[in-house]
Order: structure tokens, then C-alpha cells, then sequence
């Protein structure tokens, strides 16, 4: 894995507090969704249900949610800017399995843990053909 960081993303404090509210009310279970961006500014987030088994190792969308929170963003002219999980119980890097199952390159993959008590992590990679780049995130 690679870690030198070049890019560096902004994320307002009020969608981190989003991604980190979602995340705590997995109890024990990975959530997942899309941050969307507008003009490359990352605005919303889209909470998609997590249907993977077992899910509190996995994450997989809800295919029926995940096509209605993309055709959401379309009507508001957003661009996906980033998938989200969570790890309950690891640390907030990828994966084996988030990394062949990452299939958009052009979208961050963000990763929340909640496995230190009391200290939330989020942390940014791009993945693009199984190579992973972190990415710094700078809370705004």
C-alpha cells in the first residue's frame, strides 16, 4: 500500500458529523453511502442501506436505494465525489475486499472507523485498479 500524500480533500464539519452520526448507528454493522459533490465541492450525503452478509465485515448497497440516491444527485446536478463505509471494529484503511470491490475510480473511497473508543477516524483513498493512494482530509 502506498502512502504518500499528494491530494488533499476539504470536508465541511457538518458532513463529517453526517458521516459520523450514520456511522454510530450501525450498532456493530458497516453503513455505507455516497457524499456527492457540486463544482467538486463535496454537499450531501446519501445514506444507502447496507444488505451484506454478515454485515458487520462487509458492506454491500442496496441496489434499489443506490440507483435512487444516483438519480437524485442527477436531478441536482451533483457528481458522486465519494463512497462511504464504515469499519466498527478495525481501523480505517481498506480492506482485501474493499479494494477488488472498489469499482469507481473517479470517486474517493472514505472509510469511518469507530474501533478506538472515544477518537472517530476518517480517512480518504483513492483506489483505482487495486492501487491505494491515501488522501488527506482537512475538516472546514
Amino acid at each position: 500500500m502506498t502512502h504518500h500524500k499528494t491530494e488533499q480533500i476539504s470536508l465541511s464539519r457538518a458532513l463529517i458529523n453526517q458521516l459520523l452520526t450514520h456511522a454510530q448507528s450501525g450498532n456493530g454493522n458497516e453503513v455505507c453511502g455516497f457524499i456527492a459533490s457540486l463544482s467538486g465541492k463535496p454537499v450531501n450525503t446519501y445514506p444507502v442501506p447496507n444488505i451484506a452478509t454478515p454485515a458487520d465485515k462487509q458492506f454491500e448497497m442496496e441496489p434499489s436505494a443506490q440507483i435512487g440516491a444516483i438519480k437524485i444527485m442527477r436531478e441536482r446536478s451533483e457528481d458522486i465525489f465519494a463512497i462511504y463505509h464504515s469499519h466498527p471494529t478495525s481501523a480505517a484503511t481498506p480492506s482485501p475486499t474493499d479494494i477488488v470491490e472498489f469499482n469507481y475510480p473517479e470517486a474517493l473511497c472514505i472509510i469511518i472507523s469507530l474501533n478506538i473508543q472515544g477518537v472517530l477516524e476518517i480517512r480518504a483513498y483513492r483506489i483505482i485498479q487495486s492501487q491505494v493512494i491515501e488522501v488527506s482530509i482537512k475538516a472546514i
